[in-house]
């Protein structure tokens, strides 16, 4: 049993830590990567389809790839919590299972868009989806900052990577939320700077740099 207050111990090498860490990494350059395709390719339907810029086709592949992509997110999200580098307070016990439970949330709903590929946008059933969308959004934000602060002051890392975790949660309410409403390739590229953070929040867990030894137990992380 460990108090209210105390700290797991950051595990040093769990089995899952390096895929897990990967899994952010290449998640994070894939969705910039998606994102900067989206907003350069050249568009096969009309602005008022909800696909658009892709023909429903290459939508629905591009929605599945979300998908996965969103689910190595929360993987990645579940490693950094269940590694300890959150700590164990408040911040750590509410952002953790949140952000991944959001960020998986938000990988259901892009297969739930695949039903409106052909949709007239704007319309009543778009209007619904993009709803979800934004609110999904507004909870990663809020979860990525409760688990951030969580990192921020456990000071298990040090330098950049004590802070990328609460730059991802700020970052979705300043700039991506007010970028989103702008021009369709500004939305795009406001994304892929988003999933960059996640990339860098990969390579953080894959080269921890901790300066210091991981406690052995939850007691002593907490002293």
């Amino acid at each position: 049993m460990t108090s209210a207050g105390a700290m797991p111990a950051v595990q040093a090498a769990p089995r899952y830590g390096d895929s897990a860490a990967w899994a952010l990494l290449v998640a994070g350059v894939s969705g910039a990567l998606a994102a900067a395709y989206l907003a350069f390719v050249p568009a096969t339907v009309s602005d008022d389809q909800f696909s658009h810029p892709l023909d429903s086709g290459a939508f629905a592949l591009l929605q599945v790839f979300f998908f996965a992509h969103h689910l190595a997110l929360a993987w990645g999200l579940y490693a950094v919590w269940q590694r300890g580098f959150a700590g164990g307070r408040r911040a750590a016990r509410i952002g953790g299972p949140l952000s991944v439970a959001a960020m998986t949330l938000l990988g259901v709903h892009e297969l739930v868009a695949i039903s409106a590929a052909d949709a007239a946008y704007p319309s009543p059933r778009t209007d619904v989806i993009e709803t979800v969308y934004g609110a999904l959004s507004m909870l990663n934000g809020a979860a990525l900052v409760a688990l951030g602060v969580g990192v921020a002051t456990a000071r298990l890392w040090s330098g950049w990577r004590r802070w990328v975790t609460l730059a991802a949660g700020v970052y979705v309410f300043v700039p991506m939320t007010p970028m989103i409403f702008g021009p369709f390739v500004m939305a795009r590229l406001a994304i892929g700077g988003w999933m960059l953070l996640f990339a860098a929040l990969g390579w953080a867990l894959l080269r921890p740099d901790t300066g210091q030894r991981p406690p052995r137990d939850r007691t002593a992380a907490s002293r």
